[in-house]
């Protein structure tokens, strides 16, 4: 067995469809499909039962599952250690990111880091922080930013906060303000016209949440972009969105925005990173320039 077939394996169950994992793994699905065929043709039989939109592993696949996950993290972890020796002179640093981090808080810290070490390659993962933390989980991110609290993973990850991050109201500044008074609640958002970003993204599930909390339904007049085609929609005055802070104060006073008022309105960022592998030393200095960042 190869670690590249295990990792094309371990893809696909995570997402659970094979065009998913090949973006996710960032290689071709004919080469991702290749690889999991001849991992079953090693092992003798199926992995993985196949059905349009939904691929789910057999009893083999589920059997092998945990080993796959184990090797893979243990590779990672032989990876890191290599690099913990030989310094940050050379190497690969896996980092992953919400959209909003990667937006607004990674790029002035991955600039230094790379600034003093140029022989080191950054690979950059954005995702929602549960994906994030599944990737960290078997190995596959050295480091990751991400909203706090994360899931357990029986205490394997370790997490340090970093900043108390506000959720605004945002609109156009050269527009009208999205709604009247000095703030808003939850149950305002079903007189506002919203952009919202895709599935798996935090912001989305909080506007969501709160909404239904409120019992209104939100008026959504673009839905499913990336956070940068929601910031782009919201500086051209198609509707109003609900993002942090950080990403508001990015925008260079593009934006105007609108506390909320009411629980669930802020949300700590922090940065984590797996407690059973030594955290090499090109993680342990863009962890140490985060934390500085934002002491």
């Amino acid at each position: 067995m190869q670690l590249q077939q295990l990792a094309c394996f371990v893809a696909v169950v995570d997402e659970g469809h094979f065009t998913r994992a090949a973006a996710r793994l960032h290689v071709a699905q004919p080469s991702l499909s290749a690889q999991v065929r001849s991992l079953e043709r090693e092992v003798g039989g199926p992995l993985l039962h196949r059905r349009r939109g939904d691929v789910r592993p057999t009893e083999a696949g589920e059997r092998l599952l945990p080993y796959a996950r184990r090797i893979l993290a243990d590779a990672a972890a032989a990876t890191a250690e290599m690099q913990r020796v030989r310094g940050l002179e050379t190497g690969v640093l896996r980092v992953g990111a919400t959209p909003s981090a990667g937006t607004a808080l990674l790029p002035p810290v991955l600039r230094r880091f790379h600034d003093a070490h140029p022989g080191v390659r950054l690979e950059l993962a954005e995702a929602g922080s549960r994906d994030l933390v599944e990737r960290l989980a078997v190995g596959a991110l050295d480091l990751a930013v991400v909203v706090l609290p994360v899931a357990a993973h029986g205490g394997a990850l370790a997490t340090t906060p970093l900043l108390r991050d506000a959720l605004l109201l945002a609109a156009a500044a050269d527009g009208p303000a999205p709604v009247a008074g000095p703030s808003a609640a939850a149950a305002d958002l079903g007189d506002v016209d919203l952009v919202l970003p895709g599935e798996g993204y935090d912001l989305r599930a909080s506007v969501l949440d709160a909404c239904a909390g409120a019992g209104v339904s939100p008026r959504v007049v673009a839905d499913g972009g990336e956070l940068d085609v929601v910031v782009a929609l919201v500086r051209a005055g198609v509707g109003a969105a609900v993002l942090p802070r950080t990403v508001v104060e990015a925008a260079g006073g593009a934006l105007r925005s609108t506390p909320l008022r009411g629980p669930g309105w802020s949300r700590t960022v922090g940065v984590a990173h797996r407690k059973d592998v030594p955290l090499g030393r090109a993680a342990a200095e863009v962890r140490r320039l985060l934390v500085e960042q934002t002491a």
